[in-house]
């Protein structure tokens, strides 16, 4: 099973019209993880528009790489954005974790195509076990 989701703000009791955050998860099987996705540079429609994106940019190629962004705020006054890279390896799709260090991407950032600031999927980490 695989699902992200967003708890909007005015669902959760936040009435308030603040561009605080909104609570987000991610489940892959039987891990679930909580994030807090920052409002103000984008909002909930603009993540759930993203996610649509990335699961699109899917698709087409077998062997295609995309992200879901978790972490959005305005590229040009941070250092970094969080991620969910997920790398299609025929009918098979590896989520991984990760963070883009904007100032080590060779070109700017494209919040309409963030797969492109991702690297390619590690499958064995720096203690040479293999990542699944």
């Amino acid at each position: 099973m695989f699902a992200i989701e967003l708890e909007s703000q005015e669902a959760s009791g936040d009435r308030t019209g603040s561009l605080g955050e909104a609570v987000g998860r991610i489940v892959i099987g039987e891990f679930v993880e909580t994030f807090r996705a920052p409002l103000g540079f984008w909002s909930e429609s603009d993540y759930r528009r993203s996610w649509r994106q990335a699961f699109d940019a899917l698709k087409d190629d077998p062997n295609s790489r995309s992200c879901l962004l978790v972490s959005m705020t305005d590229p040009e006054s941070t250092n970094f954005l969080t991620c969910w890279p997920m790398y299609r390896d025929g009918d098979n799709v590896y989520i991984q974790n990760a963070i883009i260090f904007l100032d080590e991407l060779e070109s700017g950032f494209d919040t309409g195509e963030p797969w492109a600031s991702i690297g390619p999927r590690c499958a064995i980490d720096e203690d040479g076990n293999r990542i699944f």
